[in-house]
Protein backbone atom coordinates (compact mmCIF):
# COMPACT_ATOMS: atom_id res chain seq x y z
CA UNK A 1 0.00 0.00 0.00
CA UNK A 2 1.54 3.53 -0.89
CA UNK A 3 -0.06 6.49 1.29
CA UNK A 4 0.49 9.56 -1.98
CA UNK A 5 -0.07 12.20 0.96
CA UNK A 6 2.66 11.25 3.42
CA UNK A 7 5.01 9.25 0.76
CA UNK A 8 4.33 5.96 2.79
CA UNK A 9 5.02 2.54 1.73
CA UNK A 10 2.91 -0.36 3.90
CA UNK A 11 4.39 -4.02 3.53
CA UNK A 12 2.90 -6.53 5.59
CA UNK A 13 4.10 -10.15 6.50
CA UNK A 14 7.47 -10.91 5.05
CA UNK A 15 8.08 -13.82 7.15
CA UNK A 16 11.87 -14.19 7.18
CA UNK A 17 12.93 -17.48 7.38
CA UNK A 18 10.00 -19.18 6.16
CA UNK A 19 12.12 -21.20 3.80
CA UNK A 20 14.27 -22.42 6.16
CA UNK A 21 12.00 -23.23 8.48
CA UNK A 22 10.14 -25.38 5.76
CA UNK A 23 13.07 -26.43 3.83
CA UNK A 24 11.54 -25.10 0.48
CA UNK A 25 13.52 -22.47 -1.18
CA UNK A 26 12.41 -19.84 -4.02
CA UNK A 27 14.36 -20.36 -7.49
CA UNK A 28 16.15 -17.18 -6.30
CA UNK A 29 16.17 -17.70 -2.81
CA UNK A 30 13.59 -15.85 -0.08
CA UNK A 31 16.60 -12.94 0.02
CA UNK A 32 17.09 -12.48 -3.26
CA UNK A 33 12.94 -12.32 -4.11
CA UNK A 34 11.88 -10.14 -0.94
CA UNK A 35 14.88 -7.58 -1.78
CA UNK A 36 14.28 -7.28 -5.52
CA UNK A 37 10.30 -7.22 -5.07
CA UNK A 38 11.11 -4.46 -2.91
CA UNK A 39 13.55 -2.40 -4.30
CA UNK A 40 10.96 -2.57 -7.94
CA UNK A 41 8.00 -0.73 -5.41
CA UNK A 42 10.61 1.94 -3.88
CA UNK A 43 11.84 2.78 -7.61
CA UNK A 44 8.04 3.48 -8.87
CA UNK A 45 6.81 5.04 -5.20
CA UNK A 46 9.70 6.74 -3.95
CA UNK A 47 8.55 6.74 -0.30
CA UNK A 48 9.85 8.95 1.80
CA UNK A 49 9.09 5.98 5.00
CA UNK A 50 8.72 2.30 4.70
CA UNK A 51 6.82 0.35 7.17
CA UNK A 52 7.24 -3.17 7.75
CA UNK A 53 3.59 -4.28 9.35
CA UNK A 54 4.22 -6.98 11.55
CA UNK A 55 5.71 -10.72 11.64
CA UNK A 56 8.47 -9.30 9.45
CA UNK A 57 10.24 -13.24 10.46
CA UNK A 58 8.61 -16.32 10.72
CA UNK A 59 10.47 -18.17 13.33
CA UNK A 60 9.57 -18.17 17.21
CA UNK A 61 12.21 -19.97 18.10
CA UNK A 62 15.35 -18.58 16.67
CA UNK A 63 16.91 -16.14 13.95
CA UNK A 64 19.62 -17.32 11.86
CA UNK A 65 22.13 -15.55 10.51
CA UNK A 66 20.82 -15.81 7.22
CA UNK A 67 17.19 -14.22 8.19
CA UNK A 68 19.78 -11.92 9.98
CA UNK A 69 21.47 -10.63 6.64
CA UNK A 70 18.05 -10.40 5.04
CA UNK A 71 16.57 -8.08 7.72
CA UNK A 72 19.65 -6.25 7.56
CA UNK A 73 19.46 -6.30 3.43
CA UNK A 74 15.85 -5.09 3.82
CA UNK A 75 17.20 -1.63 5.80
CA UNK A 76 19.89 -1.04 3.72
CA UNK A 77 17.49 -1.85 0.58
CA UNK A 78 15.01 1.55 1.91
CA UNK A 79 17.62 3.76 2.99
CA UNK A 80 19.82 3.47 -0.23
CA UNK A 81 16.45 4.59 -1.94
CA UNK A 82 16.51 7.53 0.98
CA UNK A 83 13.60 5.71 2.74
CA UNK A 84 13.07 5.70 6.84
CA UNK A 85 12.11 2.10 7.38
CA UNK A 86 9.78 1.59 10.33
CA UNK A 87 9.64 -1.71 12.07
CA UNK A 88 5.74 -2.68 13.37
CA UNK A 89 5.77 -5.69 16.05
CA UNK A 90 3.82 -8.51 14.90
CA UNK A 91 3.00 -12.28 16.61
CA UNK A 92 5.77 -13.81 15.12
CA UNK A 93 8.66 -11.30 15.96
CA UNK A 94 9.46 -11.51 19.45
CA UNK A 95 12.87 -12.24 18.47
CA UNK A 96 12.89 -9.27 16.60
CA UNK A 97 13.90 -6.90 19.51
CA UNK A 98 17.15 -8.98 18.89
CA UNK A 99 18.52 -7.31 15.67
CA UNK A 100 15.94 -3.76 15.86
CA UNK A 101 16.01 -1.34 18.90
CA UNK A 102 12.56 1.04 16.79
CA UNK A 103 10.20 -1.46 16.80
CA UNK A 104 6.96 0.47 17.55
CA UNK A 105 3.48 -1.29 18.09
CA UNK A 106 1.67 0.82 16.22
CA UNK A 107 2.85 3.63 13.86
CA UNK A 108 0.34 6.91 13.08
CA UNK A 109 1.55 7.69 9.69
CA UNK A 110 0.93 11.59 9.58
CA UNK A 111 1.64 11.73 13.27
CA UNK A 112 -2.03 12.25 13.83
CA UNK A 113 -4.51 9.16 14.44
CA UNK A 114 -5.76 9.31 10.70
CA UNK A 115 -4.21 6.09 9.55
CA UNK A 116 -2.42 3.67 11.84
CA UNK A 117 -0.62 0.89 11.10
CA UNK A 118 -0.62 -2.15 13.11
CA UNK A 119 0.04 -5.67 12.32
CA UNK A 120 -3.69 -7.00 13.50
CA UNK A 121 -3.27 -9.84 15.76
CA UNK A 122 -4.71 -8.05 18.63
CA UNK A 123 -6.50 -4.72 19.56
CA UNK A 124 -5.05 -1.61 19.16
CA UNK A 125 -4.84 0.88 22.19
CA UNK A 126 -4.36 3.73 19.78
CA UNK A 127 -8.01 4.70 18.41
CA UNK A 128 -7.92 5.79 14.33
CA UNK A 129 -9.84 6.86 11.29
CA UNK A 130 -8.21 4.31 9.55
CA UNK A 131 -6.40 1.32 10.49
CA UNK A 132 -3.91 -0.74 8.08
CA UNK A 133 -3.19 -4.42 9.26
CA UNK A 134 -1.56 -7.36 8.09
CA UNK A 135 -1.78 -10.89 9.64
CA UNK A 136 -4.59 -12.65 7.96
CA UNK A 137 -3.01 -12.92 4.53
CA UNK A 138 -5.92 -12.97 2.49
CA UNK A 139 -6.22 -14.06 -1.12
CA UNK A 140 -8.94 -14.27 -3.54
CA UNK A 141 -9.33 -17.31 -6.26
CA UNK A 142 -11.05 -16.54 -10.03
CA UNK A 143 -11.32 -18.75 -12.24
CA UNK A 144 -9.19 -20.99 -10.33
CA UNK A 145 -6.25 -18.80 -10.18
CA UNK A 146 -5.90 -17.78 -6.47
CA UNK A 147 -4.45 -13.91 -6.06
CA UNK A 148 -3.17 -12.37 -2.78
CA UNK A 149 -5.86 -9.40 -2.36
CA UNK A 150 -6.49 -6.54 -0.36
CA UNK A 151 -9.64 -6.28 1.86
CA UNK A 152 -10.95 -2.75 2.34
CA UNK A 153 -13.29 -3.07 5.23
CA UNK A 154 -15.53 0.30 6.26
CA UNK A 155 -16.43 0.70 9.70
CA UNK A 156 -15.34 -2.52 10.52
CA UNK A 157 -13.46 -1.45 14.48
CA UNK A 158 -14.94 1.22 16.67
CA UNK A 159 -16.67 3.22 13.80
CA UNK A 160 -13.14 2.94 11.92
CA UNK A 161 -12.36 1.66 8.51
CA UNK A 162 -9.81 -1.55 8.10
CA UNK A 163 -7.73 -2.25 5.34
CA UNK A 164 -6.39 -5.40 5.61
CA UNK A 165 -3.14 -6.36 3.62
CA UNK A 166 -1.91 -9.43 1.50
CA UNK A 167 1.11 -10.87 2.67
CA UNK A 168 4.21 -9.97 0.93
CA UNK A 169 6.00 -13.57 1.39
CA UNK A 170 5.23 -15.80 -1.15
CA UNK A 171 5.72 -18.36 0.91
CA UNK A 172 2.85 -17.79 3.61
CA UNK A 173 -0.56 -19.47 3.13
CA UNK A 174 -3.72 -17.25 3.70
CA UNK A 175 -7.46 -16.83 4.02
CA UNK A 176 -9.30 -17.55 0.90
CA UNK A 177 -11.94 -15.48 1.51
CA UNK A 178 -14.70 -16.53 -1.34
CA UNK A 179 -16.74 -18.20 1.28
CA UNK A 180 -14.64 -16.67 4.68
CA UNK A 181 -17.32 -15.34 7.25
CA UNK A 182 -15.49 -13.02 9.80
CA UNK A 183 -15.06 -15.47 12.27
CA UNK A 184 -12.71 -17.45 9.72
CA UNK A 185 -10.04 -14.42 10.34
CA UNK A 186 -7.74 -14.16 12.98
CA UNK A 187 -7.87 -10.73 13.79
CA UNK A 188 -10.47 -8.93 16.18
CA UNK A 189 -10.02 -5.80 14.04
CA UNK A 190 -12.65 -7.25 11.66
CA UNK A 191 -16.00 -9.63 12.73
CA UNK A 192 -17.87 -9.01 9.72
CA UNK A 193 -16.39 -9.66 5.85
CA UNK A 194 -20.31 -8.90 4.12
CA UNK A 195 -18.84 -5.46 3.45
CA UNK A 196 -15.66 -5.99 2.29
CA UNK A 197 -14.08 -5.09 -1.06
CA UNK A 198 -11.21 -6.85 -2.24
CA UNK A 199 -8.16 -5.30 -3.94
CA UNK A 200 -5.79 -7.14 -6.70
CA UNK A 201 -2.79 -5.55 -7.52
CA UNK A 202 -1.29 -6.78 -11.35
CA UNK A 203 1.87 -6.27 -10.80
CA UNK A 204 2.55 -7.15 -14.49
CA UNK A 205 0.19 -4.13 -15.34
CA UNK A 206 0.67 -2.01 -12.63
CA UNK A 207 -3.03 -1.71 -11.88
CA UNK A 208 -5.32 -2.23 -9.13
CA UNK A 209 -8.46 -4.18 -9.79
CA UNK A 210 -11.72 -3.53 -7.43
CA UNK A 211 -14.59 -5.75 -7.00
CA UNK A 212 -17.67 -5.41 -5.38
CA UNK A 213 -18.22 -6.22 -1.48
CA UNK A 214 -18.35 -9.76 -1.09
CA UNK A 215 -21.80 -10.13 -0.46
CA UNK A 216 -22.54 -9.26 -3.67
CA UNK A 217 -19.33 -10.95 -5.47
CA UNK A 218 -19.79 -14.51 -4.07
CA UNK A 219 -22.46 -14.66 -6.01
CA UNK A 220 -20.27 -13.90 -9.66
CA UNK A 221 -16.99 -16.33 -8.23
Amino acid sequence: MFLTETATLVIADLHVGRGEASRVTLPLGERADLIDRIGDLLAVTEPRTVVFAGDVLHRFDAVTDRARGTVDALVDTCRDADARPVFVRGNHDALLGGLRDDIESAYAVDGTTRTVVCHGHELPETRADRYVIGHDHPAITIEGQRHPCFLEVPDAHRGADVLLLPAFSRLTPGVTINDARGGDLQSPLIDSLADARPIVYDAEDRSTLRFPPLSAFRRLL
